[in-house]
């Protein structure tokens, strides 16, 4: 008779750990005799390391489980497992090395082991052919630091770590430095390694051999941040310039006639236009703003495009991040502008990116004869007669893109040459054109020939292009004279300095109502406004200067200030008629200093182009599949049956049935007759349903 004996604990090993993890203490001689038997399948294992051991295995994960409860016999077992690792990896079995890596993991997560030997450790172990391993490190040492930074910067293990980072992206294994290298991208894209010293190794990387590591690093560079907020015309809440409904209820105080409602019309284009100014300059991804000498840096990039062998669109990833480099940081790298002239022709591959770096890499710093240099190549390839409207719309898309961050570049001849295509008989050339003139009449409306200057405002008359070098450096607030002429205003009139104030929402009103606050009439901010035109620049600059440099402004003493500036762009200057058309004021006109652009400023077409015949055909053809499920279907209740005579007729030669008498005398029958023919024609359906 056999004794039942369930539990065998010397080699029932889960049952063990299980009561291990309860009450280490009872079971401590149980775990010293699993511990020898480890110790022995250790040896053994040294003496043939190129084969499987599942025992050993087994062993390692019950260690690694229950090392938490006698730390003072495994103290030594994290450096042992170690040890197996640096020695025999690349011998041995490939589930072993992966349990006795998951055995590390699971002491790390347990803080039984350095996270600076362990991490080091298994960026070695990255040269391992073991697709799956290399993926579960992978994952460990991204989590890990992590981790490690969750509460706090650990400055100490981030900088050893980082270091031996900088030594692996040099390693002679592509494979391990590819994932270092991913590593880093990735940790930076979390925020956890997000300073300049993980940017300034990952610049390293842009100059490696090998073309993979080059790809990821240029890459990073020119990825975009995944937290960008997202542009919204909505009104943001803690926004602090005029809304549109204080412009509303601005220009709704006074008549309500045609005028005010235009003068609307064109203060919410300039609030538009200005709150596009205003946005802060969101850049493609901040890393570039991290490296420490971008000069240096984008210098050896173009000498490495110079004499680069790889693809075409790596080479243009190389365009692209230094044009970056140069735009963003005003750098001086005069030799990349003749590098990127040579591609400028019409049937360059890819040409409107190109197109797109050569705007991108111009600032008000480059020198104007070399700027010079670029737009005349881009208006002699690009916007002649000879090319389709296509290709003009796109060279003169980035000739005002490229004039609206260096305007010196442009000259009065080339200026008036580009403005005769505002009649273009091509619709995108000539809103091209249009574009381009709208850009002169903001930056400097006398270069424009007087036909294209348009109606002249308080801010054109003031507008003028700066010398090349100049720095206008201003004591005082533009438009802060407002705040000085309303108080003298309000004084004389012993009203309140809330004039400019009109009825708003409370803030601590849940239910939104409108409360009655004093406000000014539209013809009040009329006269405020005549008496600074009336002042000479002098007396402007005096008072805007008291206002600014007695005291601290409010933020709604600012919200005056912008609004007054906005209010220069409609008002039409001193002396000069409103009777003249408006200019429009095209909100995509803002100034482009420091932004990088999007390809679609380049392509930007403003009427699809016309299709042949052939692309026609095909649309037509296309929307005619499946129109047989329209088509009234007749089906016969026998499928067998043959055809009626009535079905024969319909088939037959009119020239045959002309003399029967159904032909001839289906026009002439009366109304009983029609009458008798249906009434025998439905008896006729009914018996043939009934039978």
């Amino acid at each position: 008779m056999s004794v039942r004996n369930n539990n065998k604990l010397p080699t029932n090993l889960p049952q063990l750990q299980n009561l291990i993890k309860r009450d280490s203490e009872s079971y401590t001689e149980e775990f010293l005799q699993q511990y020898n038997h480890y110790l022995s399948n250790v040896e053994i294992f040294k003496l043939q390391p190129d084969k499987s051991n599942k025992e050993l295995s087994t062993l390692v994960m019950f260690m690694a489980q229950t090392a938490h409860c006698y730390p003072r016999h495994l103290e030594s077992f994290p450096q042992q497992l170690k040890s197996l690792l640096v020695s025999h990896h690349s011998v041995m079995d490939s589930d072993l090395r992966m349990t006795l890596c998951k055995a590390l993991i699971l002491l790390r997560n347990k803080d039984l082991i350095s996270p600076s030997t362990i991490l080091e450790l298994f960026f070695e172990l990255l040269r391992c052919h073991d697709k799956l391993l290399r993926k579960t490190l992978y994952t460990h040492i991204v989590t890990d630091i992590k981790n490690i930074n969750a509460k706090h910067k650990n400055n100490k293990v981030n900088t050893t770590l980082q270091n031996f980072m900088y030594t692996m992206l040099r390693d002679s294994n592509v494979i391990a430095a590819k994932i270092s290298l991913d590593v880093m991208v990735e940790l930076y894209r979390r925020n956890i390694w997000n300073d300049a010293k993980t940017v300034n190794v990952i610049t390293t990387a842009c100059f490696s051999k090998v073309t993979k590591i080059l790809v990821a690093a240029l890459k990073f560079f020119l990825g975009k941040d995944e937290d960008e907020k997202k542009d919204s015309d909505s009104d943001s809440e803690n926004e602090d310039g005029p809304t549109a409904r204080d412009l509303i209820l601005r220009y709704s105080t006074g008549k309500k006639n045609t005028k005010s409602k235009k003068k609307l019309e064109k203060a919410m284009k300039v609030l538009k236009k200005h709150k596009k100014k205003k946005k802060p300059e969101i850049f493609n991804f901040s890393a570039i703003h991290l490296v420490h000498d971008p000069q240096d840096f984008s210098e050896k990039l173009l000498k490495q495009l110079e004499s680069s062998k790889e693809r075409f669109e790596v080479k243009m990833m190389h365009m692209d991040l230094i044009s970056r480099l140069v735009g963003i940081h005003e750098l001086f790298l005069f030799n990349f502008y003749p590098f990127i002239q040579r591609f400028l022709q019409p049937h360059q591959r890819e040409v409107t990116k190109i197109l797109l770096f050569a705007a991108q890499a111009t600032h008000q710093l480059v020198p104007p004869e070399v700027a010079q240099s670029v737009l005349m190549t881009i208006a002699n390839n690009f916007v002649t007669d000879r090319n389709s409207g296509e290709v003009m719309t796109v060279g003169l898309n980035a000739i005002k893109e490229l004039t609206a961050r260096c305007p010196l570049a442009m000259t009065e001849d080339l200026l008036q040459d580009l403005a005769q295509y505002k009649t273009h008989k091509d619709k995108n050339v000539s809103m091209s054109a249009r574009s381009l003139i709208q850009l002169f009449r903001s930056l400097n409306p006398n270069m424009l020939q007087k036909k294209f200057r348009g109606k002249p405002t308080e801010a054109s008359t003031e507008a003028r292009i700066h010398a090349y070098g100049e720095l206008v450096a201003k004591d005082y607030i533009p438009g802060a004279e407002v705040l000085e002429v309303e108080k003298e205003e309000n004084k004389n009139e012993g009203e309140d300095d809330d004039g400019w104030e009109s009825a708003s929402l409370s803030d601590d009103d849940e239910d939104g109502e409108w409360i009655d606050v004093h406000h000014s009439s539209d013809e009040e901010h009329q006269e405020v406004a005549e008496k600074i035109q009336a002042m000479p620049e002098e007396e402007r600059k005096v008072k805007a200067s008291a206002v600014s440099g007695s005291r601290f402004l409010t933020q709604e003493e600012f919200k005056k200030i912008r609004i007054a500036q906005m209010a220069k762009e409609i008002n039409a200057a001193p002396g000069k008629s409103e009777k003249r058309k408006n200019i429009e004021i095209d909100s995509s006109d803002d100034e482009r200093k420091g932004e990088l652009l999007s390809l679609r400023d380049i392509e930007h077409l403003h009427k699809k182009p016309k299709t042949d015949k052939e692309t026609r055909l095909a649309t037509v053809l296309a929307g005619r599949t499946d129109r047989k499920e329209f088509v009234r279907k007749r089906t016969k209740m026998n499928p067998h049956a043959s055809s009626t005579n009535k079905e024969k007729k319909k088939n037959k030669n009119f020239m045959m049935m002309r003399y029967s008498q159904n032909v001839r005398t289906k026009g002439k029958r009366s109304f009983r007759d029609k009458q008798i023919a249906l009434r025998d024609a439905l008896l006729k359906k009914k018996k043939r349903l009934m039978k």
